[in-house]
């Protein structure tokens, strides 16, 4: 909180978005590419979880499952906290991250290959989404941000509520981009999460998870060529990647949720940029600290092999 995943990175508001232009020939495919690594980005969440203890509060075991990839366990955890929580909006939303990062590891959209190389992105087989998992992330979606949106009602400045925004919006980003590939709409979710970060921040600048929002859309729009930047920015997005660098690092260090998927999209991003090195020391210290998630040990041996 991905915020993938995620890595990211990894909005509301409305966002009127010139489809015409981001689809153009010689466009669709980099929109792809950029905003698909949002994907991986905000949604890639998933991978937390050394041993957890009874002591651990029951949000915070749950997604120390979703890091282990033990998504039912998780599933159950965030089922309970639902019911006895039937006004708590991260229920839900933790729940709909759990059922989209389990379709992102059955499809193998967790493995950091399927985002270095731009071509094999690109020319990806079409996913199957299964259907049921789609609907129930939907129902959950629905349900998180009908009882955040109840919740500002009441508050305008729940943290919880803006979080939970947030963090679906996100979600949605990833979901519209990675299996759906709907690259417009994924747009519309990242800059409607990015908003929602901001007011998140507004009312409480300790919540360092809600950083990753902005710090997926600001690395991945400065990360275009200069005119896709600037065709962007008329859409009322702007990049700095350097920037965007910054908040994943701020996560990184003092998030909650989400300072594991804050690394593994600085991994991503340092396996981008070339800088291997790096992108090995954050993969060892990840594999280190969930030792029952193998895609870390993976992507060391691959990164060691040269590929």
């Amino acid at each position: 909180g991905i915020h993938l995943a995620t890595l990211l990175p990894s909005q509301a508001g409305g966002f009127a978005q010139n489809a015409s232009i981001l689809m153009q020939p010689g466009m669709r495919h980099r929109r792809q590419i950029e905003f698909s690594l949002a994907a991986v980005l905000l949604f890639s969440l998933p991978s937390w979880a050394a041993t957890a203890s009874l002591s651990v509060p029951p949000l915070d075991h749950g997604f120390q499952l979703l890091y282990s990839l033990d998504f039912e366990a998780a599933h159950r955890i965030f089922t309970q906290w639902e019911q006895s929580h039937p006004a708590d909006p991260m229920g839900p939303t933790c729940d709909a991250a759990g059922l989209l990062f389990s379709e992102f590891h059955r499809l193998g959209i967790l493995e950091a290959q399927f985002f270095e190389d731009d071509k094999n992105f690109v020319s990806r087989p079409a996913q199957t989404p299964d259907p049921v998992v789609r609907d129930q992330f939907n129902a959950a979606i629905q349900k998180a941000q009908s009882s955040a949106r109840a919740r500002l009602v009441k508050d305008p400045k729940d943290r919880d509520a803006l979080f939970a925004l947030t963090l679906t919006d996100g979600l949605q980003a990833d979901y519209s981009a990675l299996i759906e590939k709907r690259n417009v709409a994924s747009l519309r979710y990242t800059k409607e999460a990015t908003t929602w970060a901001q007011q998140t921040l507004a009312v409480d600048p300790e919540c360092y998870d809600a950083h990753i929002a902005g710090g997926i859309s600001k690395y991945l729009i400065g990360s275009m060529a200069a005119p896709v930047r600037w065709l962007v920015r008329l859409g009322g997005i702007s990049g700095d990647k350097q920037a965007g660098i910054q908040e994943l690092r701020l996560v990184a260090a003092h998030g909650h949720y989400l300072a594991p998927f804050a690394n593994i999209l600085l991994a991503i991003a340092y396996v981008r940029d070339h800088d291997k090195p790096h992108a090995r020391e954050l993969l060892a210290s990840l594999r280190t600290e969930f030792p029952s998630n193998p895609l870390f040990g993976q992507e060391i041996a691959r990164i060691d092999s040269g590929h």
